[in-house]
């Protein structure tokens, strides 16, 4: 199957005649961040300040004209030590097609504790000395503003929600559902094991992935990346890699305390596997619920929620050449007004749905299929597309949705924890791994950061979201984010002049 080439680490705006396909907005262009370049986090060591993993969540202040990205636990898979953090950014971004032109990086703010203690994202055993104990860990996915400019991230390692001031510290963590909890079969806590050790709540690295507040603030929606180890079935052992059924946790933000949990279900891999050419890279069973899941959740201002469900193919540290074929990346609506509320119900050994169990109703078709859109484009698919958020209007009044990627800092680590970066001369040509920092061979570079925009009538999003804000108002929507951004832009000057 022919491969297209890597696109240049600058701007790639390539504007397109027709819509994207089965969907109702336009891809733009496609922007590359430099996957080799520093962050503003002022700190040493290979690693510990590149500017990676920031498409793990985006938010947008209309206020500012400021991008807000939230990077993951960072390089190592939870064995180096990183501070998670928070990177502000604008984007030139053409008034008139909606083209991404440049990347401007204003500042990062590192994530610390209520003590002031610096998070790490180091596994919980290894940040505490024990499996039960969370401690300083923190792996975040998701990012919501609130209207009092503080903002809410997600964490896989818990599942938690952590609410942040403007500074970056840490304000107050939301309660945590008892069946979302990973415990071995004796009730012990245990939030570094996986499969072998674990039974019961989320699968491990599979905890809250997306993260969305509605648009007056005052309810949270977190959504699990699949399946409780236990929801699911192989024939009559309970697995949740064969299941479909993904939570999502609703929250008032008031009182921290979830509400209501409802059932989203996963496109199905048969569905998944029919656009992967012949079957001898088909999805196996036990892939449903481990190598499809969610990545974000963004709230509409008519309640409905939009949903980015990939899976784990593409341009990235464990396929630097894209060789496999992708076969999930998409944007679904998703309407909860109908959905039961499963908070006390279980679907322990169970692929279906208990008779009068309501799922989240999702649309007949994804809003955006993004693998698509790419390919119409020539571009390569990447493999952890992460992030979105509505954008700057336009002249024409027409709407921006920027999607961004995580690109896992570029780099991989071995059996033994010892980490490599990641080099590729790009799809279809050769890869290395060569010791962190030490740089990559001739010809070969650090994997990108990609940022995409996509366009959408005014009308689209009218009938995307039941309600078209007027610039005003949708500037009042993400305004409190704003202060956040001047907080951080202030610290970053005052380290510049230390």
């Amino acid at each position: 199957m022919r491969r297209p080439s890597l696109a240049p680490a600058a701007i790639l705006a390539v504007l397109l005649a027709a819509a994207a396909p089965a969907g109702a907005a336009t891809l733009v262009s496609q922007y590359a961040a430099s996957g080799s370049r520093a962050d503003a986090s002022g700190l040493s060591g290979a690693g510990q300040a590149r500017l990676g993993g920031f498409g793990s969540d985006l938010s947008y202040d209309a206020a500012t004209g400021t991008f807000y990205g939230t990077t993951d636990r960072g390089p190592g898979g939870g064995v180096l030590p990183y501070q998670p953090r928070l990177q502000a950014f604008t984007l030139d971004i053409n008034r008139a097609t909606g083209a991404i032109r440049g990347f401007d990086l204003q500042a990062t703010t590192l994530f610390t504790q209520a003590n002031g203690d610096a998070y790490t994202g180091l596994n919980p055993t290894l940040a505490s000395g024990g499996m039960s104990t969370l401690g300083g860990s923190l792996d975040p996915e998701g990012l919501a503003r609130l209207p009092n400019g503080h903002f809410l991230v997600s964490d896989e390692y818990g599942p938690s929600v952590i609410e942040f001031d403007q500074s970056g510290r840490a304000v107050r963590t939301f309660a945590v559902p008892a069946n979302l909890v990973p415990k071995r079969a004796n009730g012990t806590v245990d939030y570094t094991g996986d499969r072998g050790d674990v039974t019961t709540g989320r699968q491990d690295n599979r905890g809250y992935e997306g993260l969305t507040v509605s648009a007056d603030g005052k309810t949270a929606y977190a959504m699990l990346q699949d399946p409780l180890f236990e929801e699911g079935a192989n024939g009559s052992k309970a697995d949740g890699r064969y299941s479909r059924n993904v939570r999502i946790v609703q929250y008032d933000v008031a009182t921290g305390r979830p509400t209501k949990q409802y059932i989203y279900q996963l496109e199905s891999l048969s569905a998944i596997n029919g656009r992967i050419d012949g079957t001898e890279q088909d999805f196996e069973a036990n892939k449903q619920g481990r190598s499809i899941g969610i990545s974000a959740i963004q709230a509409l201002p008519n309640g409905t929620l939009l949903v980015l469900e990939r899976d784990n193919r593409g341009l990235g540290v464990d396929d630097p050449n894209a060789a496999l074929t992708v076969g999930s990346k998409r944007i679904w609506q998703v309407d909860l007004s109908t959905a039961t509320d499963v908070s006390t119900i279980s679907l322990k050994g169970r692929n279906d749905l208990p008779s009068g169990v309501t799922p989240v109703a999702k649309s007949a078709t994804p809003f955006i299929d993004l693998a698509a859109a790419l390919k119409a484009m020539g571009l390569t698919v990447p493999e952890k597309i992460e992030g979105f958020t509505f954008g700057p209007r336009l002249a024409d009044g027409s709407y921006t949705l920027i999607v961004a990627t995580d690109n896992d800092y570029s780099v991989t680590q071995n059996g033994g924890g010892t980490q490599f970066d990641v080099c590729t001369s790009g799809p279809g040509g050769v890869n290395s791994t060569v010791a962190l920092g030490t740089g990559c061979p001739e010809g070969q570079r650090l994997l990108d950061s990609y940022l995409y925009s996509f366009r959408l009538s005014a009308a689209e999003y009218s009938s995307l979201a039941g309600v078209v804000p007027e610039p005003a108002t949708w500037a009042t929507m993400t305004l409190g984010f704003g202060l956040v951004g001047a907080a951080a832009r202030r610290r970053r000057r005052k380290a510049a002049a230390a």
